[in-house]
């Protein structure tokens, strides 16, 4: 299927990695509604790259009628669904495990896990009733699917939930034809890791400046893993800053 026939969900995408991510599909040929709770920065993304090609939806991905609206709106503008980057979420404050109240708890694990799955769901219905079959899934994993920060249970714990959940939808997925994979960012730069340029706790309590790593080049990733047909599937890519304390941190 052309590019320009092909469409795409991106979660998480007024801003950062979703943002760069559904610009790159844009430019691609992809059809692509950029789904977020942040209205009005949607509304210039499409104005930017217009109308026909882009919808906004505002979604709030821990609300299943939420989910369920922006997955009626992408099929009731596009016709059907390609492709779901599964990448909203959140973290919480840096604080220790005993002084997390509940409540942030809760919240990261809406965002990052049951939004995650609420999506999965129901691309998963819509892959499984258009012709033709299929679509992929490409969930934001982290590298924090791998290795946790300091102070960092609630994303951590989701982000490695993440995992799980890739697993089974490829597995599941495979007789519909819906691949799906994950793709583990590190160090992107974003409004959200700018603070890593000024120096972030390590796991020894040291506080160090670690590398950035353009974001567009997430957003080619995203797109490499996307434009695949779908007998093929990059199940695990990890993307970081290639001098990152990722491989021997700690």
């Amino acid at each position: 299927m052309a590019a320009q026939n092909k469409v795409a969900i991106v979660t998480g995408a007024s801003a950062g990695i979703g943002k760069a991510a559904g610009v790159a599909l844009i430019k691609a040929g992809w059809k692509v509604a950029f789904a977020a709770r942040r209205a009005e920065l949607l509304e210039k993304i499409v104005a930017e790259c217009g109308a026909d090609k882009a919808l906004a939806v505002a979604t709030d991905v821990g609300k299943p009628e939420s989910v369920k609206n922006l997955f009626a709106q992408t099929k009731a503008k596009f016709g059907r669904l390609d492709l779901l980057f599964n990448n909203a979420g959140m973290g919480a404050p840096p604080v220790p495990i005993d002084e997390l109240p509940y409540e942030k708890w809760l919240q990261v694990v809406d965002a990052n896990l049951n939004g995650m799955f609420l999506c999965t769901q129901e691309a998963f219905r819509l892959f499984k009733s258009q012709n033709p079959q299929g679509g992929r899934i490409i969930n934001n994993g982290s590298i924090s699917a791998h290795a946790p920060r300091p102070f960092s249970a609630p994303y951590t714990a989701t982000k490695h939930a993440v995992t799980g959940l890739t697993k089974s939808s490829a597995l599941d997925g495979r007789k519909y034809d819906i691949a799906c994979g994950q793709i583990d960012i590190g160090n992107a730069r974003t409004d959200l890791a700018a603070r890593m340029a000024n120096g972030v706790p390590q796991a020894n309590g040291q506080i160090a400046v670690e590398p950035l790593m353009d974001v567009d080049q997430v957003g080619a990733a995203v797109l490499h893993m996307a434009n695949l047909p779908l007998e093929t599937n990059v199940q695990f890519m990890t993307i970081m800053a290639t001098k990152m304390p990722f491989v021997g941190r700690g």
